[in-house]
């Protein structure tokens, strides 16, 4: 059996491929300073106490160690301290990049970005990481501050499989009821959206590649993804006036 002192004990690959939780800019992130920054999100984002009652609800009867699922830039920099990690699978949902992006993470109103979702489809390969019972209470407030910075997403548990054990994990859906949540995106759309969204954050081609990269190491093939980064680069490469391969 791994020794599960160790996090990467199942997934050794991943050594160095997960930020390092301390030095992550998410576990520090201060919604304040960002209104601070721009007086103009206060009407977008959540107040704490609206967030605070949205974590309460999502965790209400969880006990014990808790399995979170991440499908996109949680995989490679969760900036939560977890006791082991662990390559998962969700039957009935596929990751979608169909979360529009136009207030500075990675993409702005001029140009706008993408974030994935998790939304309804054939399934859905990404990391599981489980957090202890005694980090719980810090990790997901940290965890909610960041994915539930506004609306966007749905907190629910899920089954996942993990090799041939099934166990519940908390992850975050795509919200049909937000505006921003456009799965009415064409796939011309998609690609401009990913060619051009920068921010903050970086730009929202590096964070798709981010997700290829990922799965490459786990030897995981995300057909759409990897088509979606096939299209984006060819459509910089024709912006670029770059002769474009065959």
């Amino acid at each position: 059996m791994p020794d599960l002192t160790d996090p990467f004990a199942h997934h050794p690959e991943l050594r160095g491929r997960i930020a390092d939780p301390e030095s992550s800019f998410f576990r520090t992130f201060n919604i304040e300073a960002e209104l601070a920054r721009d007086p103009a999100l206060r009407d977008w984002v959540h107040g704490d106490t609206r967030r605070e009652a949205i974590r309460a609800e999502a965790l209400a009867g969880h006990a014990g160690d808790l399995w979170i699922f991440g499908y996109g830039s949680l995989m490679w920099d969760p900036a939560l301290r977890f006791v082991e990690v662990r390559r998962a699978h969700v039957s009935g949902h596929a990751r979608r990049l169909i979360l529009v992006d136009t207030r500075g993470g990675r993409g702005t109103k001029e140009a706008p970005g993408l974030f994935a979702t998790l939304d309804a489809g054939e399934g859905c390969e990404g990391l599981a990481f489980r957090i202890a019972a005694a980090d719980v209470e810090v990790e997901t407030e940290i965890l909610f501050r960041r994915e539930m910075l506004a609306p966007g997403y749905l907190a629910r548990f899920v089954p996942a499989r993990i090799g041939d054990t099934d166990i519940r994990v908390l992850t975050f859906l795509a919200d049909h009821d937000v505006p921003d949540v456009r799965p009415d995106l064409t796939h011309e759309e998609q690609v401009r959206f990913l060619a051009h969204g920068a921010g903050d954050l970086g730009t929202s081609r590096e964070y798709l590649a981010n997700i290829v990269e990922h799965f490459t190491h786990l030897g995981i093939t995300d057909d759409h993804c990897a088509e979606l980064l096939r299209a984006v680069d060819a459509y910089l490469a024709v912006r670029a006036g770059a002769v474009v391969p065959s």
